[in-house]
């Protein structure tokens, strides 16, 4: 596991960014169980062990630390063998809506292990985990496990009702909220690594002001800018000869990686000094770190490109979306990894990180201007 591994002052920064959290607790409830919300989770987590931070990407996981995906929890104890979310499928329904139990729970299975892979696969990751962090009153509790796909070929005793199936895999208990669209996992947490009490402030307004008074700078944000870019066209469609398809177009012979990603006239029209000018060469750092060389091409700068066309592009088809050499990107493909949209943040004027987006983030992102 990971909380052990980690040297002694990590591990003690931990315990006190969480103690100095969950002080703060009469903020939110009267309750003697410490509050924490999990997004500060998360952020206390990557501060401490110097781990990165995925939560502002789309993508199945929280944290990186060298190869290891790291799944962030914080719940209440429970009874020691609580259910807690694992995933959602909101956007999937169609997909497995009018489907029999065991074919449903099946394609929920097959979709959950796809985004897996895809989130290993994308930040070059070759084991994953839970850290949990357990409230319970006056303390918190730390328990880790090993975060493992469904295992589809053993799926067995379904529970049926009206509003979930519960089913085993010979390794874990899941449970699916029709309803919700949500899968949650059971977590047995009798094997606790780590735990320590937590003091709780009376007063903690009074607290937060006097800090707040002593030091009142400015947050200086690296991320100049973000915007969103499609994988597809109107009606969700992905072009057959054009885009990610870019290969599969006539007039000469093509190498399979030659593709690029399309930059609409809206975004040129609302954000017209967020990229360089045309074929002006930027740095383009990919989830795993890995920076590619790119540039702005085509009439109208309408295509992102790295400057080696076919070096960044083999990276996302063949390592992180799974494709076969001269297999066509369909919008079901990207459905099922639930993906369809890359996030550009621009650092400054010469430097870029690119990630994938989950589906109906680039109309989202539309939304929000008249264009």
């Amino acid at each position: 596991m990971f909380f052990l591994k980690q040297n002694e002052n990590e591990r003690q920064q931990y315990e006190n960014y969480l103690s100095l959290i969950w002080a703060l607790s009469n903020l939110f409830s009267d309750s003697d169980t410490p509050y924490l919300y999990y997004r500060v989770a998360e952020k206390i987590f990557c501060r401490s062990f110097n781990a990165e931070d995925l939560s502002r990407w789309d993508v199945s996981a929280d944290a990186k630390k060298l190869q290891l995906w790291i799944w962030l929890k914080t719940f209440w104890i429970w009874n020691e063998k609580t259910f807690q979310k694992v995933a959602e499928f909101n956007s999937d329904r169609p997909l497995y809506i009018n489907l029999e139990p065991l074919k449903l729970i099946e394609k929920i299975s097959e979709l959950r292990n796809a985004r897996i892979e895809f989130t290993q696969n994308l930040h070059s990751l070759n084991s994953s985990i839970y850290h949990c962090v357990i409230r319970e009153g006056g303390k918190f509790k730390i328990y880790e496990e090993n975060m493992d796909k469904i295992n589809i070929q053993n799926i067995h005793w379904l529970k049926i009702n009206n509003s979930s199936i519960v089913f085993f895999d010979w390794i874990h208990e899941y449970s699916f909220l029709l309803s919700k669209s949500t899968l949650t996992k059971r977590f047995i947490t009798k094997n606790i690594l780590h735990e320590f009490d937590v003091k709780i402030l009376d007063d903690p307004l009074s607290k937060l002001w006097f800090l707040l008074e002593q030091n009142n700078k400015t947050y200086n944000n690296r991320i100049k800018d973000t915007i969103y870019l499609p994988l597809y066209w109107k009606n969700h469609e992905v072009w057959t000869k054009s885009w990610l398809n870019q290969w599969n177009a006539g007039g000469r012979l093509r190498n399979s990686n030659e593709v690029y990603i399309p930059v609409p006239a809206d975004i040129h029209n609302n954000y017209p000094n967020f990229f360089p000018s045309k074929d002006v060469s930027f740095n383009l750092k990919l989830p795993d770190w890995d920076i590619m060389q790119s540039k702005l091409c085509q009439d109208w700068s309408k295509a992102l490109m790295s400057y080696s066309n076919r070096e960044l592009w083999k990276r996302i088809l063949r390592d992180v979306l799974n494709l076969k050499e001269w297999e066509l990107l369909t919008y079901d493909r990207l459905q099922i990894i639930g993906i369809d949209s890359v996030k550009i943040d621009k650092i400054d004027d010469l430097n870029f990180e690119i990630n994938f987006s989950k589906i109906w983030s680039y109309e989202r992102f539309k939304s929000k201007f008249q264009w």
